[in-house]
């Protein structure tokens, strides 16, 4: 008996006005077992996701008739599905500008299909994420939110204030790019949207006490010029 596909029942909406583009998405998700569904302008789009509720969206952000990122803003009105942004436009504002807008995540133009659906199974796991109270568990690394315990093969692993709370915002958000303005103001405040240089140093003590490597890191990975994405290693 022929197994069923691991993503069967995951409805992907792909908004695009290029054919080519909407035909080798098509192809690329069905063959990894997602319903597919296609918009080819941003106005079609939005009702599309208010109707038809996919589990995902890649969004181009060059569309015919609405801006990507008012297309985007548009459907964080609403929801909180998974959006990945599709782009040939690869310049760091662009990703940070996306990002910053509720976007998941960023993949350029042409794509890697193995990477792309990658980054959307993250996305897909992100968006069903661990309950307040629940232990999340990544290899050999785990979590108790309710009593902010972490340990890291059985061994308790202390953490400061502002570690235990990156932490949690990483494993809360795992899979996820954040860009370091999302991150300075949910640890820090509306002041220190700015310091970096805070962040640098304490992902820094993070990496030494989580990561088997922290020069090489695995969980905590940085992507360059626009945030850092905890990595699940399961």
């Amino acid at each position: 008996m022929k197994s069923e596909p691991a993503n069967a029942g995951n409805t992907v909406l792909v908004i695009d006005d290029e054919p080519q583009i909407r035909r080798l998405l098509r192809i690329t998700l069905e063959a990894d077992g997602y319903r597919v569904l296609e918009a080819a302008t941003g106005q079609a789009g939005i009702v599309e996701a208010a109707q038809r509720r996919p589990d995902a969206v890649l969004l181009d952000l060059g569309l015919p008739d609405l801006a990507g990122l008012e297309v985007l803003k548009r459907l964080r009105e609403w929801s909180s599905i998974p959006i990945i942004i599709l782009s040939v436009r690869d310049h760091e504002d662009d990703k940070v500008g996306a990002l910053d807008a509720g976007a998941d995540d960023y993949v350029t133009k042409p794509f890697n299909s193995a990477e792309l659906l990658a980054r959307l199974r993250a996305a897909l796991r992100h968006a069903q994420p661990h309950g307040v109270g629940a232990i999340f568990t990544d290899g050999n690394l785990e979590v108790d939110l309710s009593s902010r315990t972490v340990r890291k093969n059985g061994e308790e692993v202390k953490l400061t204030p502002i570690e235990y709370a990156l932490l949690r915002l990483f494993v809360t958000q795992a899979g996820k790019v954040l860009t370091h303005r999302q991150i300075l103001l949910e640890v820090w405040g509306e002041k220190s949207a700015g310091q970096t240089h805070y962040l640098r140093v304490h992902i820094a003590h993070l990496r030494e006490k989580l990561e088997a490597n922290p020069s090489a890191p695995e969980r905590i990975v940085t992507e360059p010029a626009i945030g850092y994405r905890w990595v699940l290693k399961t």
